[in-house]
C-alpha cells in the first residue's frame, strides 16, 4: 500500500514538474514573441519612406503586424518574414543598387506576409524561373524595391471573394533581362478602366525612367477582368551604359 502511495506521489510530482516546465516554456515563448513584436513595431515606427527613391506607407506594416498578432499559429514564421522585409527596407534599400537575388528574396518574403491575410483556399501562384548560374543574378544592377508596386497592387485589387479569383507572380532572369509579371483577377467594383491605372501611382515608372532610361519596359493590360503588369529591365545593356558613362 505504501509503495502504491509513493508511486502515485512520484507520478504526481513528475506531472507537476512537466506542467511547470511547459508553463515556463510558454512564458518564455510568450516573452520572446513580445520582444520580437516590440522590436518590429519600433522599426515600423521609425520608417521614413516619403522620398521618390523608396515610397512605402508605414501603415501597411502596422496592418501586417496586427494580422500577425491575430494569427498565433503563424506568428513565428510571419514575424521572421516581416523582420526580413523590414531589414531589407531599412538597410539594404539604402544602397543604390541590389542584386536580382536580393530583390527577389525580399519580394518572396513580402508575398509570404500577405498570405496571412488571404484564405488558404485563395489561388496564389508564385514562380521563379531563374538560372542561378546566370552571371548577373548576384550582380548589383537593380534599384531596390522595384517589385513592391506591382505586388502590392495585385493584393489591393484582387477579387478575393470570387471562386475563380487568383494572383500569379512570376520572376524571370533570362537573356540578361530581369522580368516580373504579376496577374490578378479584379472585381467589378475595382475594374481598371485604363491600362496603366492599376499601377496605383506613377512612382515606379518615374524611377524607371530616371534610372534606366530606355533600358526598361513597363506594360499593363486588362483583359476578361484579369489585370496583368509586366516589367522588363535589360541588365546587360544597363551595365554597359553605366561603364560607358564612367
Amino acid at each position: 500500500m505504501i509503495s502504491i502511495l509513493i508511486l502515485i506521489l512520484a507520478v504526481a510530482i513528475l506531472a507537476l514538474g512537466i506542467v511547470s516546465w511547459r508553463l515556463w516554456q510558454s512564458e518564455k515563448t510568450k516573452k520572446e514573441l513580445l520582444d520580437k513584436y516590440t522590436s518590429l513595431e519600433m522599426k515600423v515606427d521609425g520608417l521614413k519612406l516619403d522620398t521618390l527613391e523608396s515610397r512605402l506607407n508605414p501603415h501597411l506594416f502596422k496592418n501586417i503586424l496586427n494580422s500577425v498578432q491575430s494569427h498565433a499559429y503563424q506568428t513565428y514564421f510571419a514575424l521572421d518574414k516581416l523582420a526580413n522585409v523590414l531589414d531589407y527596407i531599412l538597410y539594404d534599400s539604402q544602397q543604390k543598387w541590389v542584386s536580382p537575388k536580393e530583390e527577389i528574396a525580399f519580394a518572396l518574403n513580402l508575398i509570404e506576409i500577405h498570405k496571412i491575410k488571404i484564405s488558404p483556399l485563395f489561388e496564389l501562384t508564385v514562380k521563379t524561373k531563374i538560372n542561378e548560374n546566370e552571371k548577373l543574378y548576384e550582380e548589383a544592377l537593380l534599384a531596390p524595391l522595384l517589385s513592391i508596386d506591382l505586388i502590392e497592387n495585385a493584393f489591393k485589387h484582387a477579387d478575393l471573394q470570387s471562386p475563380d479569383a487568383f494572383i500569379t507572380v512570376l520572376f524571370e532572369l533570362k537573356n540578361n533581362c530581369f522580368m516580373l509579371t504579376v496577374s490578378n483577377k479584379v472585381s467589378d467594383k475595382k475594374a481598371m478602366k485604363k491600362d496603366r491605372s492599376g499601377l496605383g501611382n506613377t512612382t515606379l515608372e518615374q524611377r524607371l525612367k530616371i534610372i534606366y532610361k530606355n533600358q526598361f519596359q513597363l506594360d499593363s493590360l486588362v483583359e476578361n477582368n484579369v489585370y496583368t503588369a509586366h516589367l522588363k529591365i535589360n541588365l546587360l545593356d544597363y551595365k554597359t551604359q553605366m561603364h560607358t558613362a564612367g
